[in-house]
């Protein structure tokens, strides 16, 4: 289960079919790669190039590890959120446009990218879009609201409502730890080129 659309998003080139290539990566169960448009692949290989290199990144697993133990298994999802937090907070060291700018644009690749996707992927896109979650994940309140619906919709017993406490108590970290591990992701995308 992953939840940095934003940071996929940010990611991808500045088209439809990358931009749902980039996110479908958390859809792809059951979905024929071998079918989708050649630019929808190549951002479904993208995508799966970012979730690798974070996954192996030391400085994130380093920080899964500062999760409560009752939390840890859920680390990578709150850090998720954490990280599209800060790619926010610090946006303007990412891009020389507004984040409300481009996250409108994000919204309209997703809601004309919906005959690309599977249904899965269509209904919690256009809630992303129609939602406007990217704009609550501004505050951490905001993505402590967004953890603790993650963690409603969890099918067995679970500790992770209340993980905004571990964000909390560890914020200064995930943000210092956020600022290199992002600028070092976004030269692995640009240098391996997937999308090029």
């Amino acid at each position: 289960m992953a939840m940095n659309y934003l940071a996929h998003l940010y990611l991808s080139q500045s088209t439809v079919e990358s931009r749902v290539g980039n996110l479908l990566g958390d859809f792809s169960k059951g979905v024929d790669s071998a079918s989708l448009p050649a630019n929808v692949r190549a951002g479904l290989q993208n995508h799966r190039l970012v979730d690798r290199f974070t996954d192996q990144h030391p400085q994130v697993r380093n920080l899964k590890k500062l999760m409560s133990p009752e939390r840890r298994r859920f680390a990578g999802v709150i850090l998720d959120l954490a990280f599209d937090h800060f790619l926010i907070k610090h946006w303007h060291r990412f891009h020389s446009s507004a984040f409300e700018t481009v996250c409108h644009d994000y919204y309209e690749s997703l809601r004309a990218g919906q005959y690309l996707m599977p249904r899965t992927m269509q209904q919690v896109t256009l809630r992303v879009a129609n939602e406007h979650w990217f704009g609550s994940y501004q505050t951490l309140h905001g993505v402590g609201y967004a953890l603790d619906r993650i963690a409603q919709r969890i099918r067995f017993a679970n500790q992770f409502q209340g993980s905004i406490k571990d964000l909390n108590q560890h914020q200064d970290q995930i943000e210092a730890v956020f600022l290199v591990f992002f600028e070092e992701l976004i030269a692995h995308v640009q240098h391996q080129a997937l999308e090029t």
